[in-house]
C-alpha cells in the first residue's frame, strides 16, 4: 500500500514534467480514485512541450513542419505581436506517429470510442500535425487572433469545435474554407 501511495504522489509531481510521458499503467486505490501512471521517457518528450515559439526552429514540433506553414506562423507570430498579443505559442505542431497514436488512444479512453474520439484526435494516417501540416496555437487570445487574422497569412481555422487548429489553407486570394464541424466530419 505504502509503494502504491508513494507511486500516486511521483506521478502527480511528475505528471507536469514535459519529459516523462505515460507509456503502462499500475493501478493504485486511493479511496475513491485511481490513479493510472507510471513514466518512463520517450523520444517524443519534446512533442509534448504546450508553449513552444513558433520561432523556435531547434524544436522537433516546429522544425517539422512544412515549410510554408512555418514561414506563414512565424509572420502571423510577428503580427499578433505587434498588434498587442503578448503571448502566442504552438501548443502543439509536427507529431510523430506514435505521439499522434498515443494522443488517440487517450481520446478514446476519454470519450469511450473511437468514432467519438475522432471528433477531436485523428488517427496517424489522417492527422495533418503527423504531416506537418498543422499547428495548434495558444492561449486563447492568440488562437482568437489568429481566427480573425490568419487568412492573411494562409492560415486557417479548419474545424469549428477546434479554436486551436490552423492549417495553410487559404485559397489565392486569401479566402479560407468553409470550416468542418469537426475533424470527424
Amino acid at each position: 500500500m505504502i509503494s502504491t501511495v508513494l507511486i500516486a504522489i511521483a506521478a502527480l509531481f511528475l505528471g507536469s514534467c514535459a519529459a516523462l510521458t505515460t507509456s503502462t499503467s499500475a493501478t493504485a486505490d486511493l479511496g475513491a480514485k485511481a490513479v493510472k501512471t507510471i513514466f518512463t521517457a520517450s523520444e517524443d518528450d519534446e512533442l509534448r512541450e504546450s508553449q513552444v515559439s513558433p520561432f523556435d526552429d531547434s524544436h522537433r514540433a516546429i522544425s517539422n513542419l512544412d515549410p510554408q506553414l512555418r514561414e506563414a506562423l512565424q509572420e502571423a507570430a510577428a503580427a499578433a505581436k505587434e498588434q498587442g498579443i503578448k503571448d502566442f505559442w504552438v501548443t502543439s505542431g509536427w507529431r510523430s506517429r506514435g505521439y499522434q497514436q498515443e494522443l488517440l488512444d487517450q481520446a478514446i479512453a476519454k470519450y469511450g470510442s473511437e468514432a467519438e474520439a475522432s471528433k477531436w484526435v485523428a488517427s496517424p494516417d489522417d492527422s495533418s500535425h503527423v504531416t506537418g501540416n498543422a499547428v495548434d496555437v495558444g492561449p486563447t487570445d492568440a488562437a482568437d487572433w489568429l481566427s480573425r487574422k490568419g487568412q492573411r497569412f494562409g492560415l486557417c481555422q479548419r474545424y469549428a469545435n477546434e479554436l486551436w487548429h490552423y492549417e495553410l489553407a487559404a485559397d489565392s486570394q486569401g479566402q479560407c474554407p468553409a470550416m468542418r464541424p469537426s475533424a470527424a466530419s
